[in-house]
């Protein structure tokens, strides 16, 4: 829940300012007014034993740069067990390719839990379902879609397909899903930008079990 304030006040941690001050004690208050809180984890069903994922894009956010910011976060047994707020190396050229990119950068946190967890599987013998991810991505064009599923690259996309596209061989596997979502149901939202009170506090419950 602290995530995306501290990728943003850690960019300035050696030139900062007042107003940066005034936001570090901000973020200690909200610590200290929340230190009952936990991350609780609950596994009823072989399905919350699945990897569900959430990615966002926040598109050219970061006014000096005009760099787009990723949000991932990644659920296991109903709890967040990885997230992440950063901005993107590059600068991208439309809010499709970016988002391509958000997907991108967040299947090299993913995959390795993946193969991590069939490994384990391997090993002790479980007798659970394949652990799967489920990448739901809430996307403002059908482009992006398009482009996350397609097998043909026109050439508008072909120059990002080969260093972000990666992860094609998990998505026809089946070990990677890509779905929509509602805005207001995008969990991830919360590591691309600030946000107002009511949206921010319903995230953050949704996302520890509060």
């Amino acid at each position: 829940d602290i995530g995306t304030v501290l990728s943003m006040l850690a960019r300035h941690q050696n030139n900062y300012t007042e107003t940066h001050y005034r936001h570090c004690l901000n973020v200690l208050k909200y610590l200290k007014n929340t230190k009952d809180k936990c991350i609780r984890f609950s596994c009823d069903s072989d399905a919350d034993r699945d990897l569900v994922g959430y990615v966002d894009l926040g598109f050219a956010g970061d006014p000096s740069s005009s760099k787009s910011r990723t949000g991932l976060i990644m659920f296991c047994a109903n709890g967040p067990i990885i997230w992440r707020s950063a901005l993107q190396s590059i600068v991208a050229q439309s809010s499709t390719e970016a988002e391509y990119i958000a997907l991108s950068q967040s299947m090299r946190e993913v995959i390795p839990f993946i193969t991590l967890l069939q490994e384990i599987d391997k090993i002790f013998s479980t007798n659970t379902n394949k652990a799967r991810f489920h990448c739901k991505v809430f996307e403002d064009n059908n482009s992006c879609i398009s482009l996350e599923t397609s097998e043909k690259f026109s050439p508008r996309t072909k120059r990002i397909a080969l260093k972000y596209h990666h992860f094609r061989r998990f998505v026809t596997e089946k070990l990677i899903e890509i779905l929509p979502i509602d805005t207001k149901e995008q969990l991830a939202d919360i590591f691309t930008k600030p946000l107002d009170e009511d949206l921010f506090l319903y995230l953050t419950g949704k996302q520890s079990g509060w």
